[in-house]
């Protein structure tokens, strides 16, 4: 006993105080967490938010190019708008062949000709109907494939503005010593319109940018996808750009 407090006692309150440090120390760590875990995450979103703005800046400034110019061309399917596009360029001599990429099986030769006011001759002369991709990563394989077959250097890539970077990133890395010259086809003006109020164009932009995302980390890292390629899927597999 010392000073008439027994020693059990004093113990006691020597553990208290040392069992409340530790507690306080724990609640400071992970309050010091909770604020830490708070900015990286802010940091992130204002990251995420600047990269979309950037991307969607990038993507409304794209031009087609004035004299397109290359081997062949290649169309990656998801509206006649492109198709069209992509036969008026094959007509006005951008490039010897086309390739139309990424086409539902169920859809024939003859509908797309009809679809695009072409001569029987144009297609049966100068263009390939591509039915094995199901995505993005099928076309750039089918394309290499096609490439391959023929011996093209420069190809002419058709799509929609939105789609054309994942598009290129596809594309080159399929295909790292072709190169590719970016033809948007713009189905919505960026520029001259308020987008931000447009849900369904909000919506695909996006969608476009968050796949963009994933596409470039899996790159970066050089994760191993699947080839996108109907051939390679179960048959009842659905297409899907």
């Amino acid at each position: 006993m010392a000073g008439g407090v027994p020693e059990n006692r004093i113990e006691e309150v020597i553990t208290g105080r040392r069992k409340g440090r530790l507690m306080r120390r724990q609640v400071s760590r992970r309050r010091r967490l909770v604020r830490l875990t708070f900015y990286v995450l802010l940091v992130l979103a204002g990251c995420a938010a600047a990269g979309f703005l950037y991307f969607a800046d990038s993507v409304a400034s794209m031009q087609p190019p004035a004299d397109p110019k290359a081997d062949a061309i290649v169309v990656l399917t998801g509206g006649f708008q492109r198709i069209d596009q992509a036969v008026d360029l094959l007509k006005g001599g951008a490039g010897r062949r086309l390739l139309i990429s990424g086409v539902n099986p169920s859809t024939t030769r003859s509908q797309i000709r009809r679809n695009t006011q072409s001569s029987a001759d144009l297609f049966k002369c100068c263009v390939d109907i591509g039915h094995d991709a199901i995505d993005t990563i099928g076309n750039a394989n089918e394309t290499a494939n096609w490439i391959r077959d023929n011996g093209y250097r420069s190809i002419l890539v058709v799509t929609n503005n939105y789609h054309m970077p994942r598009s290129l990133l596809e594309l080159r890395r399929a295909n790292p010593d072709i190169a590719f010259i970016a033809y948007p086809v713009v189905n919505s003006d960026l520029k001259s319109t308020n987008w931000l109020r447009n849900p369904m164009v909000l919506k695909t932009i996006l969608s476009e940018y968050a796949k963009l995302t994933v596409a470039s980390i899996r790159d970066s890292i050089g994760a191993h996808t699947a080839s996108g390629l109907r051939k390679d899927k179960d048959p009842a597999a659905t297409s899907s750009e």
